[in-house]
């Protein structure tokens, strides 16, 4: 049976800590921030924590590199 590769784009996007949970990076922060006021950009500056079915998917695209 052949091996189960790493989602490279999910690699790329995904951190597992130590704990087990999926940080990202949040949405909104790649351009256009002139017009975004400073109290958003600083809470998008962030990084969020993904829960739920979401982060199972995740762990079971990354699995194989873990």
């Amino acid at each position: 049976m052949p091996k189960q590769k790493t989602h490279k784009g999910m690699k790329k996007r995904f951190r597992v800590t130590a704990s087990g949970k999926i940080k990202h990076r949040s949405a909104y922060r790649g351009h256009k921030l002139s017009h975004k006021n400073g109290k958003r950009k600083r809470h998008l500056r962030a990084d969020n924590v993904v829960t739920g079915t979401e982060a199972k998917t995740i762990i079971e695209a990354l699995a194989p590199g873990m």
